[in-house]
């Protein structure tokens, strides 16, 4: 069962199987929220004007790409006449070869696009929002969303070449995400930060130096928040409530990078969780997201 209002980051470590290494023991994105029913495979709970869902499935026969497509088509008909504005992804064993060879993350990103591309025609690249994707030793494809009435923006990190733009040296169909979605209302602001690792353009900085990697991601971090306009301390100095989630694929690597973030990036009030994953790239070892909650405009 899929809970958000209290529960969230318990939740991955029961269902998905990522391992909490440090922080909060849970994750409160939506309080209060409360069931609103199903929608295919999706549990469905609605927090205040935001509507989330959550899905799993095993991909049948190993196909990844036709699971992603499955639950893609479920989503979308699951949020009818809201605006999509995050979405995290949790992908088994991301960094293998599935059966047709290709590795699971490309056939994730083909069905992924397929979907998007059904759903809103071959401009779809202007309504994809904020996402992440990190991979699970579970054997169950998981799709969590948030949704709402509220028309969102999305932002790219000037930077980065943006994703949906990545060449055919990353798969046959480039992954469909924003860097940034923001979602103003009443003079408050909501913004949700993709998964950020150490990419500059479309290439990987430092492969397998984390050291390295740890301070491109948090440059990453400061550029995409300047470039949505939650200035370059994302939103710390504006009220904002920030939470971040740090994916790590080597364990042993969490206490230097607890200690350099510590140091460069968080704040005392902020909620952190450290959690072990296998990321993207093979050769990244740390991906960070973040979403910031009721920042003053600026």
């Amino acid at each position: 069962m899929f809970i958000f209002q209290s529960d969230f980051t318990s939740h991955l470590s029961r269902e998905v199987g990522l391992s909490v290494l440090a922080g909060e023991p849970a994750e409160t994105l939506f309080r209060e929220a409360r069931l609103a029913g199903t929608s295919g495979a999706f549990q469905l709970q609605q927090a205040g004007r935001w509507f989330i869902g959550g899905a799993s499935v095993v991909p049948a026969g190993g196909d990844l790409d036709g699971a992603t497509r499955q639950l893609y088509h479920m989503l979308f008909a699951a949020q009818t006449g809201l605006n999509l504005c995050r979405v995290w992804h949790y992908v088994p064993r991301i960094n293998e070869p599935g059966n047709d060879g290709l590795e699971n993350y490309r056939a994730f990103c083909h069905g992924r696009s397929l979907a998007f591309e059904r759903q809103f025609g071959a401009d779809f690249q202007h309504r994809l929002p904020a996402a992440s994707a990190v991979g699970t030793e579970d054997e169950r494809l998981t799709i969590v969303f948030a949704a709402c009435a509220d028309t969102p923006r999305h932002f790219e990190n000037p930077r980065q070449v943006p994703a949906y733009q990545y060449p055919k040296e990353h798969g046959p169909r480039s992954p469909s995400f924003s860097r940034a979605t923001l979602v103003a209302a009443e003079g408050y602001t909501d913004a949700f930060i993709s998964g950020t690792a150490a990419i500059e353009g479309h290439e990987t900085v430092a492969p397998g130096d984390t050291e390295a990697q740890i301070e491109r991601t948090v440059d990453n971090l400061r550029t995409i928040s300047q470039a949505c306009g939650l200035g370059e301390l994302l939103g710390a100095d504006r009220g904002g409530e920030r939470h971040f989630k740090v994916y790590l694929r080597h364990r042993t690597d969490l206490a230097a990078v607890r200690a350099a973030l510590e140091q460069r990036l968080f704040v005392a009030t902020d909620r952190i969780v450290y959690l072990r994953s296998d990321i993207c790239r093979a050769a990244l070892n740390l991906e960070i997201e973040a979403t910031v909650l009721g920042v003053r405009a600026g």
